[in-house]
């Protein structure tokens, strides 16, 4: 067939001009956000897909009454967010069910202080760490007195979380209106100053039913910082107290991992390391849960920027149970420690 006109319509191939290395790097960091971008606008895709299907959102129901699950210790999972003890906890947290792994640590929490019966009046609660968090008043809404505790203002450590409004300096930022009245409130909760690192003697007491911090440990220099709190943090308890503490878990648990520096990266055998050094100080810790069958959320990695708009088209909401820390898959497990009576 003779292409007649169609031949003025067929380009010979150009020869190929590379162009500079700091040109190309350029294009190709382009062309990573953007995929990084498309990427995220699938998984918000399947995120609204879910809300639609009634499994999380704000359209779904929030049980009045907690409903026990048997949590142990525990790695976070697409099922939690699903299921109905998360769903009552959105309620006190003011927030519905969405995939993010930071309301699943404050319900995981919650949680486990109500199945230990914690949530009692006359119980006295520590929390380290707790910046701005709604936890407080959630436990204070229960009648137990809480003495919530962050790193000095004054310290050089604390510029990063007074620089991204993440840290405490008082009770104000911690009351939540929906749950009790002022009064109520300042009747109950406290607060103070307190460096997790060196922690003060007063406060290792023995007399607290309950301590907490919520994705804190990780932050104190390296591995071995970080279950060095968990250890003193027990002597701030009585017999019989309880402490959780939700951190940053490796998914790869046979690989390199972050061991220093501004955030560590526990993995598997680190926290089966802690319950064995636990165990010989006479405390208990209750068994990791790691193993699920994964579902789709399980299985999205969230990639950087997170939540701060910084995206080429415009912000979204992706699922953020997983996410990439330093090339590293991470997501936040909950570890629950009984306390026993100390050897002498």
């Amino acid at each position: 067939m003779p292409l007649g006109p169609l031949r003025s319509l067929i380009r010979r191939p150009r020869r190929a001009v590379l162009p500079q290395p700091a040109t190309w790097l350029r294009q190709q960091a382009r062309e990573a956000a953007l995929l990084r971008w498309s990427v995220k606008v699938l998984a918000a895709d399947l995120v609204q897909r879910h809300y639609a299907a009634g499994l999380a959102g704000p359209a779904v129901p929030l049980p009045e009454a907690p409903q026990q699950a048997g949590l142990s210790s525990r790695s976070c999972r697409q099922a939690d967010i699903e299921s109905p003890w998360l769903r009552h906890w959105c309620r006190a947290l003011g927030a519905f069910p969405f995939y993010h792994r930071k309301l699943w640590e404050a319900g995981f929490i919650l949680q486990v202080l109500w199945e230990q019966g914690m949530l009692q009046p006359g119980r006295r609660a520590l929390g380290f760490a707790v910046g701005r968090e709604p936890l407080p008043a959630c436990l204070a809404s229960r009648g137990v007195a809480v003495l919530a505790t962050d790193l000095d203002a004054r310290d050089s450590r604390a510029r990063d979380w007074i620089a991204t409004g993440q840290h405490g300096t008082g009770t104000d930022p911690l009351f939540r209106p929906h749950l009790s009245d002022r009064a109520a409130f300042d009747a109950l909760v406290r607060f103070r100053a307190a460096d997790m690192a060196a922690l003060p003697a007063d406060l290792q007491d023995g007399s607290r039913d309950i301590v907490w911090s919520a994705c804190a440990m990780e932050h104190l220099g390296s591995l071995e910082r970080g279950m060095a709190f968990v250890e003193a943090a027990m002597r701030c308890l009585r017999p019989g107290g309880i402490a959780v503490h939700t951190t940053e878990l490796n998914l790869d648990g046979s690989g390199r991992t972050l061991a220093r520096g501004g955030t560590v990266l526990f993995q598997q055998r680190h926290l089966e390391a802690l319950a064995a050094r636990l165990a010989a100080q006479g405390h208990r810790m209750l068994p990791l849960d790691l193993a699920h069958a994964p579902q789709i959320m399980d299985q999205y990695v969230d990639l950087p920027p997170f939540e701060d708009g910084r995206v080429p088209l415009g912000p979204l909401s992706p699922p953020h149970l997983r996410l990439s820390v330093g090339g590293h898959p991470a997501t936040s497990v909950g570890i629950v420690v009984m306390a026993g009576q100390p050897p002498p």
